[in-house]
């Protein structure tokens, strides 16, 4: 199957096996220079070479901030501003989650005051932001956070993972190109393909009303499932690499309904304990399953089916069916099933869940969660 195209839903999406060699074109008409926002390690890996060639060869001139962090700061972000405002025009993002988010709210501040704290979502930041944005095109060389087509970026304010949204910060250009992928760790590839899996669930299970995601987040838990473990135990599976890009794109189109629990969890988890946060979220996952038992039997059902797990007539032992199959797919690509195994300790988890509790993500989780709730679940998987 061809798996090239270019659509729009709603931003533009290019799409498609060495297509990243098309980015002067796509940019040509944007300014004279570029800030190319990226990580220390995927410059030194050589990873985005593919990007970078062909930026030489167009004689398009650029700065590089390597500079952001694996959970980015609003330090990082103040320090990005700094080399955009150096005659810089647009910006070209090319990493994983952390880099995609850093590179948007560098774009928010180069035409919005900071600092970043009036913006946070639980504040109604997104009244704040207007359309006066720099151009961006987003270049993921994960697949994970889907943040190249996402309305959000995370980033930590006062060591507080702090969520902005607006329909404003989607990027002008997601160019994804599966092949940039190939290289990728086991490791990282099971994080980040873990994150996708369960953007897409927890989408589907949050409360409201938006068929749209939630038909969109069936068919990228399906995805997920069918094509992680290939993408993990074969880096080099362009198909498997092709689905799993496909899935997180779809997971973060599917999340601007909602999230829940697991990633209010998962935060601090990335803040505090310093774990990443697919990794976070996998061990969190099966857990919060059993949490919300109770509020998802109607629609526990659909995510059986999508993800070929068999459904018993029992709601409740399909809920147990679903999360026992997720922790056998995770411990299959080599996750934690505990949060020890990635060192955590008892005495973090107090802290932690007067973290996870100030979350937003769990406003739109199926049941309502408290402090208490919060910790029992960090115990329960400690």
């Amino acid at each position: 199957m061809d798996w090239c195209g270019d659509f729009s839903f709603p931003t533009r999406v290019v799409f498609g096996p060495g297509r990243s060699r098309e980015l002067p074109a796509l940019v040509r008409d944007w300014g004279t220079q570029a800030l190319v926002v990226t990580d220390e390690g995927l410059l030194s890996s050589g990873a985005a070479e593919p990007v970078f060639a062909a930026l030489r060869e167009s004689q398009l001139d650029y700065r590089v901030f390597d500079g952001v962090e694996s959970n980015p700061s609003e330090e990082n972000v103040m320090e990005g501003l700094r080399r955009f405002q150096q005659d810089c025009d647009f910006l070209i993002a090319i990493g994983g989650g952390s880099v995609l988010d850093a590179a948007k709210a560098i774009r928010l501040l180069a035409t919005h005051e900071g600092p970043l704290a009036p913006y946070d979502d639980l504040k109604d930041g997104s009244e704040r932001i207007g359309p006066d944005l720099p151009p961006l095109v987003a270049i993921p060389t994960t697949a994970g956070t889907g943040s190249e087509v996402g309305r959000s970026t995370v980033i930590t304010v006062g060591g507080r993972k702090t969520v902005i949204f607006s329909p404003y910060l989607v990027p002008t250009i997601a160019l994804c190109d599966p092949e940039l992928t190939l290289g990728l760790p086991g490791r990282v590839t099971a994080g980040t393909g873990a994150d996708a899996l369960i953007h897409n669930l927890e989408a589907y299970l949050a409360r409201g009303f938006h068929p749209l995601c939630d038909a969109i987040a069936l068919d990228g838990m399906r995805r997920a499932m069918r094509w992680l473990a290939a993408a993990v135990h074969n880096g080099r599976n362009l198909e498997a690499r092709t689905q799993m890009m496909i899935a997180a794109m779809m997971g973060a189109v599917a999340f601007q309904k909602g999230l829940g629990v697991v990633h209010s969890l998962a935060h601090p988890l990335s803040t505090i304990a310093g774990m990443h946060h697919g990794t976070a979220n996998a061990v969190m996952l099966p857990h919060a399953l059993r949490f919300n038992r109770e509020v998802i039997r109607h629609r526990i059902g659909a995510v059986a089916h999508a993800l070929a797990v068999p459904e018993s007539h029992v709601p409740d032992e399909t809920v147990e069916r679903v999360a026992d199959a997720l922790a056998a797919l995770f411990a299959d690509i080599g996750l934690p099933k505990r949060l020890r195994e990635a060192g955590v300790t008892r005495a973090l988890l107090a802290p932690m869940a007067g973290l996870a509790i100030q979350d937003g993500c769990h406003l739109s989780n199926p049941r309502n969660v408290t402090r208490q709730d919060m910790l029992a679940l960090y115990e329960a998987a400690l």
